[in-house]
């Protein structure tokens, strides 16, 4: 299968996923799909499907937590959860909640949700792969409102302090948080001169193209570097459905019956699918 059409079924278990358990944060999720399928389905990330526990394994941190249905919608894709354990999604009981839970799920690298804290779990991981000598990748989606936290900035002056070559961030940029625009609510750019200045290698992406986001990345892979490295991922919020594109109440809400129809046609989501 081809890396869109993978990109587009993840698109439709997050929406279906979401409409059972009648919530989940869309609109972050679907900025993020072709970022997460290029580095699960590209070539990029070291895993093993049979052991999600595997030691030399890469690691992944989806500090944007509130995104975790791509992440959901991915493990079980990989076959780390079962299609019944996705679609219990904030249902009672469940593990798998609104932001992803360490040890709780399998794939997933650290707890998160309280933005502005994935980057430190991951200087973290990466700081004890470089004292270990290990060969494994720390990898982190980060979201471009969690840069107006401070502790973003700090675990950055770390990574570059110790040389983490071995990390780099994806930041999600789609210039939407939860309240407005980014640059009315705190203005962050230039952020390929502040995260240079930080002492990251910078690259720029266009987000949604998977064979670019592949390049990137595989290029980030097969290079050795000295400083930890950041790709600027250019993303529309709510990709992929026409009324959720760059409209900041969907950071929140879900369809109603009538958006849902739109919805269900412009994701290729049958009624089937949506009931079973």
């Amino acid at each position: 299968m081809m890396l869109e059409d993978i990109a587009r079924e993840i698109r439709k278990d997050i929406m279906i996923t979401a409409y059972r358990g009648k919530s989940g944060h869309l609109a972050s999720a679907f900025s993020a799909v072709e970022i997460m399928t290029a580095l699960y389905f590209g070539g990029i990330l070291r895993y093993d499907k049979n052991n999600p526990d595997w030691a030399e394994r890469d690691k992944v941190i989806v500090s944007k937590g509130h995104a975790s249905l791509v992440l959901y919608s991915i493990l079980k894709r990989i076959g780390y959860i079962t299609p019944g354990q996705l679609h219990s999604f904030c249902q009672p009981g469940s593990h798998l909640g609104g932001e992803p839970k360490y040890r709780d799920i399998p794939g997933v690298e650290a707890t998160t949700g309280s933005l502005g804290h994935g980057l430190s779990f991951a200087v973290g991981i990466a700081l004890a792969n470089q004292l270990d000598a290990r060969e494994s990748h720390t990898y982190v989606l980060l979201g471009d409102g969690e840069c107006q936290e401070g502790s973003v900035w700090e675990a950055a002056l770390s990574a570059a302090h110790h040389g983490l070559g071995s990390l780099t961030v994806i930041l999600d940029r789609n210039k939407l948080q939860a309240m407005g625009n980014t640059e009315e609510i705190l203005k962050l750019d230039s952020l390929e001169e502040k995260w240079q200045g930080f002492g990251w290698d910078v690259e720029n992406v266009d987000g949604h193209d998977i064979g670019k986001l592949v390049m990137v990345l595989g290029k980030d892979r097969e290079e050795f570097r000295e400083q930890p490295k950041v790709i600027i991922a250019d993303t529309v919020k709510g990709k992929g459905v026409s009324f959720m594109e760059q409209v900041p109440i969907w950071h929140y809400r879900m369809p109603n019956p009538q958006e849902m129809e739109i919805v269900r046609k412009e994701l290729g989501i049958t009624e089937r699918e949506l009931q079973e």
